[in-house]
């Protein structure tokens, strides 16, 4: 039975090798799986690769018309371009941000703005911005993308070209990409998602390129398509980090390509161990150290442009502020005395350490009894009852004037209500596992109570006796005796607590959000000798240790994106395109930009991958009866090349329901590309079947041989002898159809012209959300 494994094979390899082979070198059989075609059948190949050739010209000039149409209206600020304009900018100005997502399509978008010599004096700010009264070359920025896409519509015919598929099988597939909204959308503004599906084609591209060479393992070629795969690979990750699924797609077909690889008893003759061990180490270099340096190499540009302080600085560690120039805390960080008077902020909900004369409630909502003590809250504004004074452990301490280290023991007492902060064994509102906080009067906090209000300052990253400083001290607050840290979250309380924010005490003392900082020191006048400070140097750190600070603060940040959004989507609704977003209206002029995929294109092209996965298991069922109804070559086809663009889809697409972060439709775009791969092969299937297999002539000895020559077959070589008009006649009326959505849903694409209250109704096909102009 054939294998049913999941590689790009454009083609069958027939197993049967003469015994006088020969093996090439690396110990890798010249003529394994090759397919064999007498001399007498090879026709030439310059007629086909002609009509191939034109096409794709045709094709992407198309691709550069379709996306490049109109892309200066509107000209103004749209959508996501609030973001990726303004990081564009913040790199020219070399201003430190913080974004979830790696470095590598915002320098592109940077490096653009440099060629036109933009000085990125314009930050983005609000989506409806004016772009000409701002002076912004926008529709250089925009050029990028469209770009890619673009040639992102090539690398798909391409793909279908060099698995061996017919013209209108190319055309269907490249066809889908061109006329397909979300596409042509998503590469007309400054998005980064015409960088990650281009990079994602590119890799399918090159590892079909290099899977085409393993007869020729460690040859020049072989290194180069197997590097450039890699390159493509790190190019698709650094840009989201959703394109680590293009390397479960590559990386699925590289272990099954091992896994045979390692079989003893593979035709052309089993590899030693060590031939194995190369074959394994080479791979592991070009697909992932090779793409790790580089995924490496974009943030080393990124941290060398971006040296001055701005507004990513409050994401990363006061070492890390440290490094660039004019970072606050260079120029304000004062050290904290005892019996100062601080202002103590969350690092992570902005709230401050608060507290007033209210007093919890006997009973919590799900019958918990509490302390009734004073409540200790989180406030999000500056208030007098922010305000805590820093004690000494005992009350007869002669510590004025000495500063806080790192480890210290203090109290804090609480300035309005003059008492003194207290977490003990009781269950906070929210949290039963958790230790309220409260506080108490001064006689009991150095009495009965005098252990419950110990806390440790225990300064992140900090070093002993290093100095307790406002601005640049992160510190967690540790309960001595428990052993919990302070920590708060943006839930609200209830009406007894103000709508302000719980504090209470985590036993996960390791968690990044239970980090606070001493906002001010209060007590200290702004022209005290204590805030003069002579002029610092800027530090430096380790480029790794930079790197896996951004990478902690990343990743955590990209978790956090849970809340709710107008436009959200969940996966389940994307293949069908249930929903879409709205990125941008004018109602002056009745127009708007709605991101939406192509209806007719997407739901075909899901529609097809039921039908592939039917005709699969259908094929199985029957070979389990005993029922051979394809051919060998045709099943090789179908299993290894379309199950190749089928796994590719089903890893760009099922991950996402595991994740809990906001989804948009713009996600299934990867996966949208790679459907349309299927489609096009799938359609190949339906209205073509491949010539017989070549047959072998008996020898003069009585054995049978086969043919001398070994090439890969042609599309118009495995067809040959066949009529394509079924094939031609679908193409025509899928892309008229495809044609007919691009040009129903272009106002919304495009952004133009206006569409009427009526015109817009009758694009609410499945009820889309679209905007009615007043």
């Amino acid at each position: 039975m054939a294998s049913t494994t999941a590689t790009p094979e454009a083609t069958l390899r027939q197993r049967n090798v003469p015994a006088s082979s020969k093996k090439a070198k690396n110990g890798v059989s010249s003529d394994v799986e090759t397919d064999k075609v007498p001399d007498a059948v090879a026709p030439a190949k310059s007629g086909s690769e002609l009509e191939y050739k034109l096409a794709l010209v045709l094709i992407t000039g198309l691709a550069f018309l379709t996306r490049f149409w109109g892309i200066s209206h509107p000209d103004e600020v749209v959508f996501d371009e609030v973001h990726f304009g303004k990081f564009a900018s913040y790199y020219l100005e070399r201003t430190y941000f913080f974004d979830v997502h790696p470095p590598f399509g915002k320098l592109l978008f940077a490096f653009m703005g440099w060629l036109v010599g933009y000085d990125g004096h314009f930050h983005f700010e609000n989506i409806g911005d004016s772009y000409i009264r701002n002076k912004v070359p926008y529709v250089a920025f925009r050029s990028l993308p469209a770009i890619l896409g673009a040639l992102t519509v090539s690398v798909v015919y391409m793909i279908m070209w060099e698995s061996g598929y017919s013209l209108p099988a190319c055309l269907i597939a490249a066809g889908l990409v061109l006329l397909d909204n979300a596409h042509i959308g998503q590469t007309r503004l400054i998005l980064l998602d015409a960088t990650l599906v281009f990079a994602m084609a590119c890799s399918l591209l090159c590892y079909i390129k290099f899977h085409k060479l393993r007869h020729e393992p460690f040859s020049r070629k072989w290194w180069k398509w197997l590097i450039l795969t890699g390159f493509a690979l790190s190019c698709d990750i650094s840009t989201k980090y959703v394109g680590l699924f293009a390397f479960i797609t590559i990386g699925s077909a590289v272990c099954i390509d091992l896994w045979d690889l390692l079989d003893i008893k593979r035709p052309g003759g089993a590899l030693t161990l060590p031939q194995f061990g190369k074959h394994f180490a080479a791979r592991a270099f070009g697909l992932i150290i090779m793409p790790f340096i580089f995924y490496l190499f974009w943030f080393q540009v990124h941290f060398s442009i971006l040296t001055r302080s701005g507004p990513g600085d409050d994401f990363m560690t006061p070492e890390f502020q440290e490094t660039l120039s004019d970072n606050i805390m260079l120029a304000n960080a004062v050290t904290i005395d005892y019996y100062d008077t601080i202002s103590i902020r969350h690092k992570e909900t902005k709230a401050y350490l608060h507290s007033h004369p209210d007093k919890y409630p006997l009973r919590y909502d799900d019958g918990r009894v509490s302390s009734q003590g004073q409540q200790v809250t989180g406030y999000p504004f500056n208030d007098t009852n922010n305000y805590w004074q820093i004690l000494p452990p005992g009350p007869d301490d002669q510590k004025l004037g000495h500063p806080i280290k790192n480890h210290d023991l203090v109290r804090l007492r609480h300035i309005v209500t003059d008492t003194i902060l207290l977490s003990h064994d009781v269950a906070s509102p929210y949290y039963p596992t958790n230790q309220e906080f409260t506080t108490v009067s001064i006689g009991d906090a150095y009495g009965d109570r005098a252990a419950d209000t110990l806390f440790e300052i225990r300064i992140e990253h900090g070093k002993a006796n290093q100095e307790f400083k406002s601005i640049s001290s992160h510190f967690k607050l540790i309960h001595n005796p428990s052993k919990v840290a302070m920590w708060t979250h943006s839930k609200p309380l209830p009406e007894w607590g103000h709508k302000q924010q719980e504090i209470n005490g985590n036993k996960q003392l390791a968690q990044s959000s239970n980090v606070w900082l001493v906002e001010d020191i209060v007590s200290l006048p702004a022209d005290h000798a204590r805030r003069e400070k002579a002029e610092k140097k800027v530090k430096t750190l380790p480029f790794l240790r930079k790197w896996f600070e951004l990478q902690r603060s990343m990743f955590w940040h990209n978790n956090q994106l849970t809340s709710s959004h107008p436009y959200a989507s969940l996966p389940y609704q994307w293949p069908f395109l249930l929903r879409g977003v709205s990125f941008w209206t004018q109602n002056d002029t009745r127009q708007q930009i709605y991101f939406l995929g192509n209806p007719i294109g997407w739901w075909l092209a899901s529609s097809v991958l039921a039908i592939y996965a039917g005709i699969v298991l259908a094929d199985q069922f029957s070979l389990r009866r005993g029922l051979d109804a394809m051919d060998r070559r045709t099943r090789s086809r179908l299993y290894n090349s379309t199950g190749f663009f089928f796994l590719a889809w089903a890893t760009h697409y099922f991950p996402f329901f595991v994740m809990g972060r906001q989804l948009f439709l713009h996600h299934y775009l990867p996966a949208h590309l790679a459907s349309a791969l299927v489609t096009g092969s799938v359609v190949e299937f339906l209205f073509s079947t491949d010539s017989a297999e070549p047959e072998y002539q008996p020898s003069k000895s009585g054995k049978k041989v086969a043919p001398t020559t070994k090439r890969r077959l042609s599309a118009r070589e495995r067809l040959a002898g066949q009529s394509m008009a079924g094939a031609w006649i679908a193409t025509a009326v899928i892309m008229v159809l495809v044609a007919f959505g691009w040009y129903f849903f272009l106002p919304l694409t495009y952004g133009y012209p206006g569409l009427t209250a009526p015109e817009v109704n009758r694009r609410k096909w499945l009820g889309y959300d679209l905007h009615f102009a007043k």
